[in-house]
């Protein structure tokens, strides 16, 4: 068969498989940056225990392979009694490796802002949470907005891990494919493309909201 016809007649289930790319990394990234505000917000704590119970989960997330902590969360649970299918067990190891990413740009940001900001805001009576919220949140999103996009870029391509675990995502649509073609080189640069294309469009997003938020500071 002609590479040209089998790209073409592979189309749509490699697109199918990209829909569930896209569907596991807008969830991971939802519930990675859940995840990721609370691990930052823990991290400048003034509580003792919180920073250092951040950093030890920050530590283990990043110092481990993302493929062993999809095998603990899909393989390895079901051993203490936690069976869970494969989309929410890559849904959730997913999410807890990005978070881990997530948290230590937002802390970065956060620490970022100067001390006086702080200062000005409790001398306007503005308590702790209030001042974080409405004074320094904002002005920290500008600074972490291109690392927490890398991420998610990221992200998008890490979701590949989770074909080990039978989640008929982009790639193990392709190796599907590549079973029953015995075409690997084609089929394997068709999925390539897709990841290229995804990433392509969170760049352009990044882009526009790295604008968005400029916008203000030009006034």
């Amino acid at each position: 068969m002609p590479i040209t016809t089998l790209i073409i007649q592979s189309l749509p289930v490699l697109a199918q498989g990209a829909v569930l790319t896209v569907k596991f990394a807008v969830l991971s990234m939802i519930f990675g940056l859940a995840g990721g505000i609370v691990l930052a917000l823990m991290g400048i704590s003034t509580n003792r225990a919180l920073p250092r119970i951040a950093r030890v989960y920050i530590s283990l997330m990043r110092g481990t392979p993302l493929l062993v902590q999809i095998f603990v969360v899909y393989y390895g649970l079901p051993s203490i009694g936690i069976s869970l299918e494969p989309t929410p067990a890559g849904v959730i190891a997913l999410s807890a490796n990005v978070a881990a990413y997530l948290s230590e740009s937002m802390r970065g940001a956060i620490l970022g802002i100067h001390r006086g900001q702080w200062l000005a805001a409790y001398s306007l009576g503005l308590s702790r949470r209030q001042t974080l919220r409405y004074v320094i949140a904002p002005q920290a999103l500008r600074i972490a907005v291109p690392s927490l996009s890398n991420s998610l870029i990221s992200l998008i391509k890490d979701t590949s891990l989770v074909s080990v675990i039978t989640v008929t995502e982009l790639l193990r649509s392709a190796q599907e494919i590549i079973a029953s073609t015995y075409q690997p080189l084609p089929l394997y640069l068709a999925a390539a493309a897709f990841y290229w294309l995804l990433c392509q469009v969170l760049e352009w997003l990044q882009h526009w909201y790295e604008k968005r938020l400029a916008l203000p500071a030009r006034h």
